[in-house]
């Protein structure tokens, strides 16, 4: 991605959180200049990798497949100095854009429609192979239990969530006309390096081409503390 293309996402994103009247913690403020001077007191930020997350799954078509997020909060399973058992991340799609499907090894997550338009989410369970499995897929929706088709697209409308375990793969779409959407996400400790099995061979972060300044650094840039 053109760090342009980041900039640009970044602010949009921030607009929506306007729009929505949610306000984020400090440091998702922070510029990269401030960034240099930050010490050792923020090391729960980059050792787990809280903050901005913007991705292309480094297929170079952000505009279809890609979305921006943030991290607020998280635990970290390979370091035993941060206790936290959860997460919360915001993260945000306009229409045209997806999430390619995948499924999480150990991660439990509820996936909630904060606000704007309306967003389906397709679910599979995996097989032995960690393919897709043909076999119904038993789902949670705001404590509503049911049973549905493999492949099934479930419309989350704003205040609505569902709770996605382990080997259930998912995808994210918005319903066209719709608009734009922002989605809460609360989990167990999300490990982004080991934990996430895509369907198709894809990559997570963005290979970045710097053709301007960043607006705000990303959760996998910050500098060593000072």
């Amino acid at each position: 991605m053109k760090r342009s293309e980041i900039n640009k996402a970044l602010k949009e994103m921030e607009s929506m959180l306007k729009m929505q009247q949610i306000y984020l913690p400090a440091f998702c403020h922070f510029t990269p200049e401030e960034w240099k001077e930050k010490g050792n007191e923020y090391n729960e930020i980059r050792d787990n990798m809280l903050g901005w997350d913007i991705t292309d799954f480094g297929l170079g078509k952000f505009d279809e497949v890609g979305f921006s997020l943030i991290t607020l909060r998280n635990g970290n399973v390979k370091d035993n100095k941060y206790k936290k058992p959860y997460a919360e991340k915001l993260l945000y799609m306009r229409e045209g854009q997806t999430a390619p499907m995948h499924f999480h090894w150990n991660k439990m997550e509820d996936i909630i429609n904060k606000g704007g338009g309306n967003v389906y989410i397709r679910v599979y369970n995996a097989d032995e192979e960690g393919d897709l499995s043909d076999k119904p897929v038993s789902i949670s929706c705001d404590g509503k239990e049911q049973t549905v088709p493999a492949g099934t697209q479930v419309l989350l409308r704003p205040g609505e969530s569902i709770c996605i375990p382990p080997y259930m793969y998912h995808d994210f779409a918005l319903q066209e006309g719709t608009g734009p959407v922002l989605l809460g996400e609360v989990s167990m400790c999300n490990d982004d390096q080991t934990d996430n099995r895509f369907y198709e061979k894809i990559g997570r972060f963005p290979q970045i081409e710097e053709d301007e300044r960043p607006y705000r650094l990303l959760c996998n840039e910050y500098p060593l503390a000072k």
